[in-house]
């Protein structure tokens, strides 16, 4: 058996959010080259179409929509124009996410409601309006993007565990509804990793950029952070047939920082 056929990701449509930079990104080129057809989602117009190109020119089929994971509307559009363009979705990736390192005192209620809409509200109206095409075509992958501080607490960070400790609860729930559709639905969780969100919570917290990242590895045990790519090679575990028998589950990346 070769790697194609553990995988069996070849000429299944994937779809990512948050897919303009950082993990989604390096997921949607993973994917991408190794043969699946790439929906990259994001409200990041302009960087979405630039990557979304590059990723044609290197490895094929890939389209960019601009598209605010906070609003039915633009999910329910979105997930039917994907659709109509590849005639199917095998694999949804809800990765989309931001952060604010604050308390709850600190909180503007704004601020609070769109960490929670982003990353939960977010998850629930892609896998809402997605499940039923998956249902369509046979089954599906979906798998969420959570955090270490998702299973446990951080400090300044209060909407953000909220959130994440939600996104997952919320995968164990639709692995259970889900489940007999042929629908699997699994939680990466990973740890600190050198993306824009990474080097942001560095600006947030008023910290040199290079310094920041470099504690953020400090105590682990593998002494470093993670790239994108360590992020995307476990999204790709679990949404490929490797993982058939994998659903409800949380996979931890984090270099070792949680044990």
């Amino acid at each position: 058996m070769n790697y194609e056929d553990l995988l069996g990701i070849k000429n299944k449509v994937v779809v990512i959010t948050g897919a303009a930079s950082g993990i989604g990104l390096a997921t949607a080129k993973l994917f991408s080259h190794l043969g699946a057809s790439v929906a990259l989602i994001d409200i990041n117009e302009e960087q979405g179409k630039k990557v979304t190109n590059e990723i044609n020119i290197k490895d094929g089929n890939a389209k960019f929509y601009n598209c605010n994971v906070t609003l039915s509307a633009d999910c329910e559009a979105t997930a039917q124009k994907i659709e109509d363009d590849f005639g199917k979705i095998d694999v949804l990736f809800n990765n989309a996410g931001v952060i604010r390192r604050k308390t709850v005192v600190d909180h503007t209620e704004e601020e609070w409601d769109l960490v929670l809409d982003v990353s939960l509200k977010g998850a629930f109206l892609l896998s809402k309006y997605i499940i039923p095409i998956m249902e369509k075509n046979g089954g599906g992958s979906i798998v969420n993007t959570g955090s270490g501080w998702g299973l446990k607490g951080g400090d300044l960070a209060a909407s953000y565990c909220a959130a994440k400790a939600g996104v997952v609860n919320l995968t164990k729930a639709m692995a259970i509804d889900h489940g007999k559709q042929n629908i699997r639905v699994n939680c990466i969780c990973p740890g600190d990793t050198d993306t824009p969100l990474l080097r942001d919570e560095a600006k947030q917290l008023k910290h040199d950029e290079d310094s920041f990242l470099a504690s953020s590895a400090v105590d682990r045990p593998l002494s470093r952070i993670g790239t994108p790519l360590d992020i995307g090679k476990g999204v790709l575990f679990l949404a490929s047939d490797m993982a058939s028998w994998v659903t409800g589950t949380v996979l931890t990346v984090d270099g070792g920082g949680l044990a």
